[in-house]
């Protein structure tokens, strides 16, 4: 049963903002206040039709601006948030934002890039590197002419929405913080930026295996060709005998098999692309910890979570460092005459906290010779999450000497206590999957999956205009205030900081999933 507000706390909501793809066919859409719908139409590959998202802070944090000599909090962080509403930046901008950034740090600190110098490739490689800046307009996967931007800091969390519905692709990431805002800033001030350079590397390398092995029979590119190839459901092979690449059939059955082949590789490719950004993201953070730790000793405790989603056609791969979640809502296949059963969550990430048996199995087994890894229910008695980028101090024993007294680790007997090793996911959408929900851990504290699913699935199929992601957050609001015996004013005038005491730092993104027929006939904005 849903609850009634008896006060509205949207004057407390740090970020709430809201995207709505035009409709199919070029009708008009009713767009709630706050949303923003674009014109054109949605590509066939495209597999979202709306999103919105909302963030509540409990912490008292102030953001720090002088990580990476104050480039990303005076100019890459200004040029990302929009915390009210979607709006359109060049998606190519001239210079790069981490192009600004490597040339300060070059600037300030002689052996300090963000972006670690690669031996050039030879003068025919056509896809020879750059500096970390983003493709052109016409390379890689995530091209497009320009995007659709929004975003903003709650607490120490971070949250980003990136979208392109000319082209059909999303992404979202949310950066739960602790300890300071510091590490969850340089994650949304650079691993966006990462995971376009890696993901145009990712195409330079399958256009040219695919062109080696079909003998130019994909002009192209492999990426256009692996939505193809993810569709089929079977692959013909080449018919035995001798080899002719002018012959029609042999060469359809050849194109074909390559198709299958390309899909694969793509999804694999895009999972490494997604790893080796948040690693080069790890590393670039930490070696600037490591420079500036003399004057700001705390930052070799700040780290963050890491939650990613990226929505390509049909496919949405998942990366995850900590606790936020991403929860898929699906329908039950069943025989009612809809078709449909009931809905039903299923979790898309693993849960990185030593709650997790599997995780506390994996730390215990990696520090056999040390009796106190977990102490107090937390490691090494001070992180209750398992993987996490940053937190220096419990990965790197010059960055634990760095703190005084008690805030130092003791017996730091074989650190990396803390992994930076992502789950990661790849989902096939499919035509029950209704909507997904991808919020840090202060969401969970309060709802279980199957709880969050139900809620955001009849508010929605009530509301199709509506907010789910500040519906979701109000509900919060209201459950955290009963669970402390206040109304829910009273709590949301508990100044931040003191009010973290009752519930933390919640950010929240609803994506709702365009591609089934329950959907667009529940609402009007599919």
């Amino acid at each position: 049963m849903l609850g009634e507000n008896t006060v509205n706390p949207e004057g407390e909501f740090k970020i709430s903002f809201g995207y709505e793809c035009n409709a199919h066919n070029g009708c008009s859409c009713m767009v709630p206040s706050g949303f923003e719908s674009l014109p054109g139409k949605i590509p066939k590959n495209s597999s979202f039709s709306r999103l919105s998202g909302a963030a509540l802070s409990a912490n008292a944090t102030l953001a720090n601006t002088n990580i990476c000599n104050g480039v990303i909090g005076a100019e890459i962080l200004p040029s990302w948030d929009s915390p009210n509403s979607f709006r359109r930046i060049p998606s190519s901008p001239t210079l790069s934002r981490l192009d600004v950034l490597s040339s300060s740090l070059q600037s300030s600190m002689s052996n300090l890039s963000c972006s670690p110098p690669t031996p050039s490739p030879p003068e025919y490689d056509s896809c020879s590197f750059r500096s970390m800046s983003a493709p052109s307009r016409n390379e890689g996967f995530l091209n497009a002419m320009e995007v659709q931007v929004a975003g903003g800091a709650a607490g120490e969390d971070r949250v980003q929405a990136v979208c392109s519905e000319e082209n059909g692709w999303l992404f979202c990431a949310i950066y739960d913080g602790f300890n300071g805002r510091d590490a969850a800033d340089f994650l949304a001030g650079t691993l966006y930026e990462n995971i376009i350079h890696q993901t145009r590397l990712l195409d330079c390398d399958l256009k040219q295996d695919v062109t080696g092995a079909s003998n130019v029979f994909y002009p192209q590119g492999p990426f256009q060709h692996a939505f193809k190839g993810a569709n089929n459901s079977h692959v013909e092979k080449p018919p035995t005998g001798t080899f002719d690449k002018n012959n029609s059939s042999i060469k359809k059955s050849i194109n074909n098999a390559l198709v299958h082949d390309s899909s694969d590789s793509f999804r694999q490719g895009m999972l490494d692309s997604l790893q080796r950004a948040l690693s080069q993201a790890e590393n670039d953070f930490l070696y600037m910890v490591e420079q500036e730790m003399e004057d700001r000793p705390d930052l070799v405790s700040v780290g963050s979570c890491v939650l990613v989603g990226l929505l390509h056609g049909m496919d949405l791969y998942t990366l995850n460092l900590g606790d936020s979640r991403a929860v898929l809502a699906t329908y039950d296949e069943g025989s009612n005459m809809k078709g449909f059963g009931r809905i039903k969550p299923i979790q898309l990430t693993d849960s990185h906290t030593v709650d997790n048996e599997l995780e506390r199995s994996r730390v215990l087994s990696d520090h056999p010779d040390d009796p106190a890894v977990i102490a107090g229910g937390k490691v090494k008695g001070k992180l209750k999450v398992t993987r996490a980028l940053g937190v220096g101090y419990l990965k790197k024993k010059n960055l634990n000497d760095a703190l005084m007294g008690i805030l130092r680790v003791h017996n730091l007997i074989s650190p990396p206590y803390i992994s930076t090793e992502p789950s990661l996911n790849v989902h096939r959408i499919s035509k029950s999957d209704h909507f997904v929900i991808v919020g840090s851990d202060g969401l969970f504290d309060f709802f279980s999956n199957d709880e969050a699913v139900k809620l955001v699935h009849s508010y929605i199929m009530s509301n199709p205009n509506g907010d789910p992601a500040k519906f979701l957050l109000e509900q919060l609001v209201g459950r955290a205030a009963d669970c402390a015996g206040f109304s829910m004013e009273e709590l949301m005038n508990i100044p931040a900081g003191r009010r973290r005491k009752y519930h933390d730092d919640v950010t929240v993104i609803v994506i709702i999933l365009g591609i089934n027929q329950r959907t667009s006939k529940a609402s009007t904005w599919v």
